[in-house]
């Protein structure tokens, strides 16, 4: 049977607002408070996965998460009826309450981390559900993600589940938003590439003003959990400094598919060394890295962010 990538996008959910809630995300930041149209997003983005299936690529997608969370409500200390836990939370405690209706979970991206069957030492599939630490409005997706992953990949014989990794800074994850796979066809072993942005134990060089989100040591966790070969995998740092001018995610400043890489100059600290490394890794494995390296003097990173030229998807 012949191998095959398929496509998950999330459904923008009811309660989709311009809350400002995620720290480091500057698009997000000065959105703060705009006037949100969640009906009409749902459908632009049902309109894109429509495009895509129409020109024979595979789709799915993810529901919406119940929002607002009455549960985490609950465990902070409001009770009664749900409607009862809403107003209490609207009166005394609205910041809260917008970070509990969130839709943020229509980012499929940060939902987790998949290595397909040709890469993995028992030829399945390998989930590893993103934990989303750094944000409280974030951190309570995986939870539900879990379960979902679960429902829709449910044979034990091609695919293993992984819970989200201990909720602690040490092993911030933020998913595939921060993972690169690159290689030919889809059913042939590849290079898995992961992006962190610090490194707790022995690291030295992290941002200075925007949090580091995905750490190494949670990328090795998956590594290990998704048994991969040593020799096809990259720890690749993102620059620090890039950071802290907003690229919060690595898919922010690159994006890839198959042989392809579409970054920035700056995506990568040490980068030079990091795309050697990649390309050796790839022609190990007879297949040749195309590299499409964006100069800072035809773009310049506040263009990147503003834009999102690389929070993009190669077809």
């Amino acid at each position: 049977m012949t191998g095959y990538e398929v496509n998950f996008d999330g459904l923008v959910g009811p309660t989709h607002h311009y809350a400002g809630l995620s720290y480091g995300n500057e698009a997000s930041t000065n959105n703060h408070s705009q006037v949100s149209n969640p009906h009409l997003a749902a459908r632009q983005g049902l309109e894109k996965m429509k495009a895509l299936a129409d020109m024979g690529f595979k789709q799915g997608v993810f529901a919406p998460q119940e929002r607002p969370h009455v549960a985490t409500l609950r465990k902070i200390g409001f009770s009664g009826t749900d409607q009862d836990v809403i107003n209490q939370a609207m009166k005394v405690a609205p910041q809260l309450l917008s970070s509990l209706s969130s839709a943020s979970s229509m980012w499929a991206a940060n939902s987790c981390t998949v290595s397909p069957s040709a890469d993995s030492q028992d030829g399945r599939v390998h989930f590893t559900v993103a934990n989303l630490n750094n944000n409280f409005h974030r951190a309570i997706e995986h939870h539900t993600t879990g379960k979902l992953l679960a429902a829709m990949f449910p044979d034990d014989n091609f695919f293993t589940h992984h819970d989200a990794l201990p909720d602690v800074a040490l092993f911030g994850d933020e998913g595939a938003a921060n993972h690169n796979r690159l290689g030919g066809a889809y059913d042939k072993q590849s290079v898995q590439m992961f992006v962190y942005g610090r490194q707790y134990i022995n690291g030295k060089s992290s941002p200075q003003k925007y949090p580091a989100r995905q750490t190494l040591e949670a990328c090795q966790a998956i590594s290990r959990l998704h048994q991969l070969d040593e020799e096809n995998i990259l720890f690749a740092q993102q620059h620090p400094d890039v950071i802290d001018q907003g690229v919060f995610h690595n898919d922010v400043i690159a994006v890839s598919n198959q042989q392809v890489l579409f970054h920035y100059e700056q995506a990568f600290l040490y980068q030079d060394k990091v795309l050697k490394q990649l390309s050796q890794k790839m022609r190990n494995l007879g297949e040749r890295l195309i590299n499409i390296e964006v100069p800072a003097n035809r773009i310049s990173i506040q263009d990147v962010v503003q834009s999102y030229l690389f929070n993009s998807q190669i077809l």
